[in-house]
């Protein structure tokens, strides 16, 4: 039903979009070029494809890309929501509200996690609040533990089994 490939450069607006989406709150009051131009969402996307950064798209029947997934790794002075150190890329995922439900955010999470791990990562971190408990609820089915609190946050991680 859904191709999961790489990203191209000339999607990555829409990797900012799915950003946008991917930032909880439960009501729709975000101003959203305010909020993609912060310093702390900003790290996020500037100066994408660096050593570490890997984001998949979702494309349904119709060729339209439906969600994304993607991690990038941080270090102490630039720490992300969920930092957990230097070599644990931090995950992001969203997907977009017609395709909610369908099954394509948890593909596109197998689909990273067996990413990270060809790419030799042997850990993943997201940062979640609890109130998304449907998020949180996937994220466990798939292995993620909570990890610590961070803010208003949960940060959770996902350990490679050996």
């Amino acid at each position: 039903m859904w191709v999961i490939r790489d990203i191209e450069n000339k999607e990555l607006e829409f990797l900012k979009e799915m950003l946008y989406e991917s930032i909880y709150m439960p009501e729709d009051v975000k101003n959203k070029v305010e909020l993609l131009n912060s310093s702390s969402i900003k790290k996020y996307y500037e100066d994408w494809g660096r050593r570490g950064d890997t984001a998949l798209l979702a494309i349904d029947e119709n060729n339209r890309a439906v969600g994304a997934v993607w991690y990038r790794l941080f270090d102490g002075s630039n720490k992300g929501y969920g930092f957990v150190d230097i070599q644990t890329p931090e995950l992001g995922i969203a997907v977009s509200k017609e395709a909610r439900g369908l099954g394509v955010g948890t593909l596109l999470m197998k689909k990273i996690i067996k990413r990270a791990a060809v790419d030799g990562y042997k850990t993943l971190s997201l940062s979640v609040v609890p109130e998304n408990m449907s998020a949180v609820h996937i994220y466990r089915q798939l292995g993620f533990i909570d990890y610590g609190i961070s803010g208003t946050s949960i940060t959770m991680i996902y350990r490679e089994e050996s």
